[in-house]
């Protein structure tokens, strides 16, 4: 096992607590996995989904649950998966970079790299019809197995990129707090993207030369992955509600952060044991606001939405879980 990261602390004050709000109540059914850490979902046509998990592999599970096949393994960790035009899959391996799948299973580099140096935390991406990819890498500091590291330093090292066709890299933005999920808008206009540290859905006219990001509304907790739906919807899985330890110890001495990073992993701050899912429009209005709790299930992670059902995916657990997309 490799020694721990050192953190150093930057000093934050996180933004008030949202106001009490009554979800509806969500009631879901699992798919038990045969490995560890299902950390998103990809729909394809004939209701299959794929998911990734933290050994590697890269899976397909039929649409009723009961087949499961392996497609792949990158060899590193795989996060977010997206389709490409070429009917490809993208995979967001942390490890690794921006990676494909193709349907004999082969998996190939697209990028591993950004300006010599290998990427940490590649996490999310989306795709235009033309193939045009937007990225994220959320940390220069560290890698997905030290993500609350990065989350308890909020030093700000993640960024937000597009990959053009013909392989040209543009940073669209940088310096940001673990920016996580990134999904279009409809009219492709629009590049919404959450950020997990900093509680906060965004999005970035991309028609505007060096936009900046607009906030389009603080989020009830800690968002990862979001995707959007057949349903012209912004599915966003929420990792897990506020932490108060961590709100508390942000703008205090950065000394008790180190502390805190420090005590055995059964002492620090955990996911809450529920599942928490909001879906918003593209004008940024709360459509769906959904809780609920299963043993086999929490911290959803991945969120996916087609033809009226929808998928989540949890880095906790060894479980998929589904439910029907709800009445508006």
């Amino acid at each position: 096992m490799s020694p721990k990261s050192s953190i150093a602390p930057v000093r934050w004050t996180p933004p008030p607590v949202p106001a009490a709000r009554q979800p509806r109540s969500l009631q879901v059914d699992v798919v038990a996995l045969p490995g560890e850490g299902p950390e998103d979902v990809l729909i394809d046509d004939d209701g299959s989904v794929l998911t990734g998990l933290l050994d590697g592999r890269i899976l397909r599970v039929g649409a009723d649950g009961r087949s499961i096949t392996t497609l792949a393994d990158t060899g590193g960790r795989p996060l977010g998966l997206e389709w490409l035009p070429d009917g490809k899959v993208l995979i967001c391996d942390a490890n690794r970079g921006l990676l494909t799948l193709d349907q004999d299973g082969r998996i190939a580099t697209l990028l591993g790299e950004i300006d010599g140096r290998p990427m940490k935390f590649c996490n999310n991406a989306d795709v235009l019809p033309d193939g045009t990819i937007f990225f994220t890498d959320s940390s220069t500091r560290f890698g997905v197995a030290e993500w609350m590291a990065d989350l308890l330093e909020h030093s700000s090292t993640g960024s937000l990129y597009r990959l053009t066709p013909d392989g040209e890299l543009t940073r669209l933005i940088t310096n940001r707090p673990f920016p996580n999920g990134v999904a279009l808008s409809g009219d492709r206009n629009t590049l919404f993207f959450a950020e997990t540290a900093s509680y906060g859905l965004y999005r970035l006219d991309l028609t505007t030369a060096d936009a900046e990001p607009e906030l389009v509304t603080m989020l009830p907790g800690l968002p990862d992955n979001i995707a959007r739906g057949s349903d012209g919807l912004t599915w966003i899985a929420i990792g897990s509600p506020r932490n108060a330890l961590l709100d508390l110890l942000l703008p205090k001495p950065p000394v008790l952060r180190k502390v805190v990073w420090a005590l055995p992993e059964a002492l620090k701050p955990k996911a809450a044991d529920i599942i928490e899912i909001q879906a918003y429009d593209d004008d940024g209005n709360l459509v769906h606001d959904l809780r609920g709790k299963h043993p086999h299930f929490h911290m959803p992670t991945g969120v996916r939405e087609r033809d009226g059902k929808v998928w989540l995916a949890s880095i906790g657990t060894t479980h998929l879980a589904t439910f029907a997309t709800p009445q508006r």
